[in-house]
């Protein structure tokens, strides 16, 4: 027989309710998120009578180590339900609106029960994907760390040493951090001679010696002074902030080149790679999106709508209403965005449709989303059939579609 079985989850303990195919509720319990725990949810599907395969495990997540568990358990068909299409539910089998965690138990297995056929079984990544996809995130959560800590350094520099703002092409980078350690102050910074700096330079690898002079002109520029008792009071917080920036550019480097290494060892890397523009982590991060999974996006549709690229349109009678899409992947439409973005430095075809449609579109983030919207049609035809991208080709392509019949 089949069984269904819903899970609440929660950081510490899971709502479960197995449900027979007619929508009898077998049995509902509680299990703490230990193994002693899984082991138990194990047990009570062992004393119903049924295997592992033939239950559809139904819940909202799927980075969760219970769901490692179940897979590991044999518990092959399990299905990722959106919040929100369990949110909606609420009111299907029960009016008054009241809930608590068995009842949404119960409710995602009704769900998937009644509704089996709209979701596809979810399946695991490979080891290799998921590697990946761990680092992207952390390489993204270093850069937002890095610009936040990035303008706090600069918005305290600014109060009594602008001169450190402006001597490097970037504030961020390595040789700015150690030479704002090793010169904290203003005065620090103008006694050193130009024998000095290139000493300083060279010793931290900084090779554009065409612009030493640049960087020592910079130093004794005419920038407002801040008194003794501002630079006192000042500089140790420059100080800190400079060591904890300098750390954060280091793991992020880090981050990158093991991203890097395991990115090329990819089967798929190649398509990605063949992408114009997609860089260091644009590639990876994109790659980490679709996963190895051919089947979980079966339509370019339904990657565009979990992105969030393409509009939610209303229709009723006479009326069209067509709006953002607010729920979907937030992560994923900032890398396509950005990567839609950048295309529009290499790709010719990419340039032309920005161009159709940026009169019609009132903001610049609207047509870049349209551009996005095209470059994940293409991404997905790549990823299904496996094959790198060809511009010559797809302009090929292009103009045969647009030829008139």
């Amino acid at each position: 027989m089949k069984v269904y079985i819903g899970i609440d989850w929660s950081e510490n303990q899971h709502d479960i309710c197995f449900m027979h195919e007619s929508g009898e509720v077998l049995r509902i319990l509680q299990i703490k998120h230990t193994i002693a725990g899984f082991r138990e949810l194990d047990l009570a599907r062992q004393s119903l009578g049924v295997e592992a395969w033939e239950c559809m495990v139904g819940l909202e997540t799927a980075h969760n180590l219970l769901v490692d568990y179940l897979w590991d358990q044999g518990y092959t068909q399990i299905y990722i339900l959106p919040p929100n299409a369990v949110k909606s539910a609420q009111t299907r089998f029960r009016q008054s609106g009241a809930k608590d965690d068995p009842w949404d138990a119960r409710l995602i297995a009704n769900i998937l029960r009644t509704d089996q056929s709209r979701y596809s079984p979810w399946r695991p990544d490979g080891p290799l994907t998921r590697q990946i996809r761990a680092e992207v995130r952390f390489a993204n959560q270093l850069g937002q760390e890095l610009v936040r800590n990035g303008n706090r350094l600069r918005s305290t520099l600014l109060r009594y040493y602008p001169a450190a703002t402006q001597t490097f092409s970037s504030l961020n980078s390595l040789v700015s951090l150690a030479f704002l350690q090793a010169y904290p102050t203003p005065q620090q910074a103008e006694s050193l001679s130009f024998e000095d700096l290139k000493t300083f330079l060279r010793e931290h690898h900084h090779t554009k010696t065409r612009s030493w002079a640049t960087i020592y002109a910079r130093l004794h520029e005419d920038h407002p002074r801040s008194n003794p008792e501002v630079q006192a009071a000042y500089a140790p917080l420059a100080l800190a902030q400079a060591r904890i920036l300098e750390q954060l550019v280091k793991s992020h480097n880090e981050c990158l080149a093991r991203l890097g290494k395991l990115y090329i060892q990819h089967p798929d890397h190649e398509i990605y790679d063949s992408l114009p523009r997609v860089g260091v982590l644009l590639g990876p991060a994109l790659l980490a999106k679709l996963g190895d999974d051919r089947g979980r996006y079966p339509t370019p549709a339904i990657l565009q709508a979990v992105a969030g690229t393409c509009p939610v349109t209303n229709r009723s009678g006479k009326h069209v209403h067509i709006y953002f899409r607010a729920a979907c992947d937030h992560e994923f439409r900032y890398y396509v965005q950005q990567w839609a973005r950048l295309t529009l430095e290499s790709s010719p075809w990419a340039v032309a449709y920005y161009r159709s449609v940026r009169p019609h579109c009132k903001t610049e983030n609207d047509a870049i989303r349209r551009l996005a919207n095209r470059w994940l049609e293409i991404l997905w035809r790549l990823w299904v059939n496996q094959k790198p991208y060809d511009e010559a080709l797809h302009l090929k392509q292009h103009a045969l579609r647009s030829k008139p019949r």
